[in-house]
């Protein structure tokens, strides 16, 4: 079972300046029923120009946040060819741009050389890292918290050796 929105939310919400995450994944466990994802199997696609028809409560939080002026970023280190999921997420990057995001991809490929931790995670202001740990499968196992600042560098260095290769999201296709 995920980590509820209420959950994290908290977590997110404490951040003051910064909030990052990295994922590295290529697959995340998307469960049978999901409606969006089937939908977009099926070649629906959202509009841009109809928020209404794609705004959620996270997007609400992300907007909450950044409206605070903390800075949110997010690095994907994806494969290529990509995934069926990296080209669904990619469908709607845009929604989490509009809600104040900035995200980037970078191709696993250019990712040789950097020194990555084994899971994704969020890093907040710089000091509090939340490992988020999944199985094989991309089904969410548990979170991992710890403020180690050996930690907190490593993650904080990781995230701004692949936000400088990667590319933006309104520039990478899939």
């Amino acid at each position: 079972m995920a980590q509820s929105l209420s959950s994290f939310a908290a977590v997110i919400r404490s951040a003051e300046r910064t909030a990052v995450h990295l994922e590295m994944r290529d697959v995340y466990a998307i469960p049978d029923e999901d409606e969006g994802f089937t939908a977009w199997r099926r070649g629906r696609r959202l509009d841009p120009d109809d928020p209404a028809s794609w705004w959620n409560p996270w997007l609400d939080l992300v907007q909450e946040v950044t409206a605070k002026g903390v800075r949110l970023r997010r690095a994907r280190v994806v494969s290529e060819p990509h995934s069926e999921y990296i080209r669904y997420e990619h469908s709607f990057t845009f929604t989490d741009i509009a809600a104040g995001e900035e995200v980037r991809r970078l191709p696993r490929s250019a990712a040789s050389g950097l020194a990555l931790p084994g899971n994704d995670f969020w890093l907040f202001d710089g000091r509090l890292v939340q490992f988020n740990v999944f199985d094989g499968d991309g089904r969410w196992v548990h979170t991992d918290r710890t403020d180690a600042t050996g930690t907190a560098g490593l993650c904080s260095d990781a995230f701004e050796a692949v936000w400088a290769r990667a590319v933006p999201h309104d520039m990478y296709t899939v």
